[in-house]
């Protein structure tokens, strides 16, 4: 049996972008999709080029395809019921935020700069046709152990990407939250203040 999650559009009260109104964040991943080198490299160099306060771009990544020891070790890092469909994207980006810089100054805008380059990377996966899903559910000391990483360098974030794949092959609960109807906070409810 295979279940259609072709039309996922956002029903938004005023118009938005194609790209960002057709992104969604599927856990139906393609098993046996795989992303090439330019097009994962595309991927990152969108993020390179996203806002950063002063300029400081405090983001560093861990890019890992499926198939690769790399891949293996952020997925042993998730929990358990990410682990359950992650595995099966192309690829897994560990985002993680420079805290301070080398004279031990906080960067106190490491994660919002780290969000927006994740964001970039998502469109621009959408727009190259892949899918992206960000997963908080993850042990970041484990990560970091495994990973070397100093203090400074904190793991935010993991992010799926692939091609989409049939949301039959999802148990549940994932399967009823793929199919189900996208939602989002009124704007209004978002709005404290509009002058």
């Amino acid at each position: 049996m295979t279940i259609s999650t072709s039309d996922r559009r956002a029903i938004t009260s005023h118009p938005i972008a194609d790209v960002l109104a057709e992104r969604w964040s599927p856990r139906s991943f393609d098993p046996t999709a795989e992303i090439a080198d330019a097009q994962f490299t595309t991927l990152l160099e969108a993020a390179r080029w996203a806002p950063s306060a002063s300029n400081l771009q405090p983001v560093r990544f861990i890019a890992a395809r499926r198939g690769t020891a790399e891949f293996d070790a952020i997925v042993d890092t998730l929990v358990g019921f990410n682990q359950v469909w992650a595995v099966r994207a192309s690829a897994l980006v560990v985002g993680i935020a420079v805290t301070a810089g080398p004279d031990g100054t906080p960067y106190r805008w490491a994660e919002y700069d780290l969000g927006q380059t994740i964001a970039h990377l998502s469109v621009q996966a959408h727009s190259d046709g892949l899918h992206v899903h960000q997963i908080g559910g993850f042990e970041p000391q484990a990560l970091a152990r495994h990973f070397g990483l100093a203090d400074t360098l904190v793991a935010v974030s993991v992010t799926a990407i692939g091609t989409r794949g049939d949301a039959a092959a999802l148990v549940e609960p994932y399967l009823s939250r793929e199919v189900a109807d996208r939602q989002r906070l009124p704007l209004d409810d978002l709005v404290l203040v509009f002058a």
